[in-house]
């Protein structure tokens, strides 16, 4: 029988796909033993992500520069030594064994690319701050209120001509070029060349080139060392990432005090803006030149947590177009996997408005019982032993607290174990408390 047609396929039908190119991916094994424990991790995230009973109690890592020290390496080292870098993330994933692999990807890419690239949203590890810190964002307005009706009418145009040239050096010289619709008609497009020919433009090509050069050498190096660690039984977990459309406005476009005052002072267009990101959210992951390989799609979510907005601002700004992304994307056969940082004990009852089964919920300094009550029903819960109790608390403390959460937000399944925020450092005998305990006492 011929394969059913992608545009035929149910939502459920497409996440079935997904999840078996996810279990079996086309890799050589390290060994038979390896192959069955890939696959019983994967089998075992499934079954919480279902509402399931799994075996036991899944264990994911939410990793930040942690696999770098616990190897003897500084961020900044970690950015800038490639090959020390992946040997301490493999070898982080096989002393600590989780259930889903900790990729190098977000905490090893090279500095020269951001410093080649002229990256002006975040400073790293030795620009900016120190080579000892983690990434800290540059809050600025990079995008004004005049630029709204712009951002609304053509986002993608935005992007390329108004806000890189201003955020990304080596995008400076885009502010000088026309319309790319310029090549449909011949004789608008020497005008569209034209705008190429600038001393800006030349500079950042060398720039895009620099930092492709980086990347390129980079990646091939990071590639072996991934499918390795798969081999070796270890599931990747989130295979891409978008964002709230919100948060696209209102982290790095306006800026929190921008987007704030926008509520109140623009609150149409920050509503039209937000309409006009969802197909943006939803194509973010699907429309890259290979398919996502994993159908867990990460998305951090920022501006919509307590204390940041109101609960009737959240359900008038915030949840109205992120829900549409969710859906789109599940529709799409993807999971949506939502990392709620900060505190949403006000937002669990309205985020439970979503298919049954169909999303993933990271917490962070959410109240797990009211969370396994309230979004738990409809949803997986993940999180959140604190990084406080990791980096300052005792063995004891930590089992305790690994036994409460297992108690609490693992009842009856649907629960993966996992740190509460980015894990930056902590104490390796702390996390090794934590994993044990998960294994013994999580199984159901």
């Amino acid at each position: 029988m011929a394969a059913k047609a992608w545009a035929d396929m149910t939502p459920a039908e497409r996440r079935a796909w997904r999840i078996d190119k996810w279990r079996n991916p086309d890799i050589e094994w390290a060994s038979p033993e390896a192959e069955a424990a890939y696959k019983a991790r994967v089998d075992r995230i499934v079954a919480a992500l279902d509402l399931r009973k799994p075996d036991r109690v899944p264990i994911r890592l939410n990793m930040g520069f942690w696999p770098a020290k616990s190897g003897g390496l500084t961020p900044y080292e970690a950015m800038t030594d490639t090959p020390r870098a992946l040997a301490a993330w493999k070898n982080f994933n096989l002393r600590f064994q989780p259930d889903a692999s900790v990729d190098p990807l977000h905490n090893t890419v090279p500095a020269a690319m951001f410093a080649a690239l002229e990256y002006k949203l975040y400073a790293w590890p030795g620009h900016g701050v120190s080579e000892a810190a983690s990434y800290q964002y540059n809050e600025k307005e990079w995008m004004t209120p005049a630029d709204y009706d712009h951002l609304i009418s053509d986002p993608s145009d935005f992007l390329l001509r108004a806000y890189l040239p201003r955020s990304v050096g080596a995008f400076k010289g885009f502010a000088g070029v026309s319309s790319f619709w310029d090549y449909i008609e011949l004789p608008f497009v020497f005008g569209q060349v034209l705008g190429w020919a600038s001393d800006d433009m030349v500079a950042g090509l060398e720039r895009l080139t620099q930092a492709a050069r980086v990347a390129n050498d980079w990646f091939k190096q990071v590639l072996p060392v991934m499918q390795e660690v798969m081999a070796l039984g270890f599931p990747p977990y989130a295979g891409s990432a978008t964002k709230a459309p919100f948060d696209i406005l209102g982290d790095t476009l306006r800026g929190t005090k921008g987007v704030i005052v926008d509520m109140f002072r623009y609150p149409d267009k920050v509503l039209a803006a937000c309409e006009a990101l969802v197909q943006v959210a939803v194509d973010w992951p699907l429309k890259r030149a290979a398919a996502p390989t994993v159908p867990i799609c990460f998305i951090p979510l920022h501006k919509g947590a307590d204390g940041f907005m109101g609960d009737e601002q959240f359900r008038t700004f915030y949840w109205p177009t992120l829900r549409k992304v969710l859906i789109g994307l599940i529709n799409e056969g993807m999971i949506p996997f939502l990392f709620a940082e900060g505190r949403y004990n006000t937002r669990l009852e309205v985020i439970m408005d979503l298919p049954p089964a169909s999303t993933v919920w990271l917490f962070d300094q959410t109240d797990m019982a009211r969370a396994k009550e309230t979004i738990g029903q409809v949803a997986c819960i993940q999180g959140n032993m604190p990084l406080s109790l990791l980096h300052a608390g005792t063995k004891e403390q930590v089992e305790k607290q690994t036994r409460e959460l297992i108690d609490i937000a693992g009842k009856d399944g649907g629960f993966i174990l996992d740190v509460g925020a980015v894990a930056d450092e902590g104490k390796d005998e702390n996390l090794e408390v934590m994993i044990k305990t998960a294994k013994e006492y999580g199984v159901y």
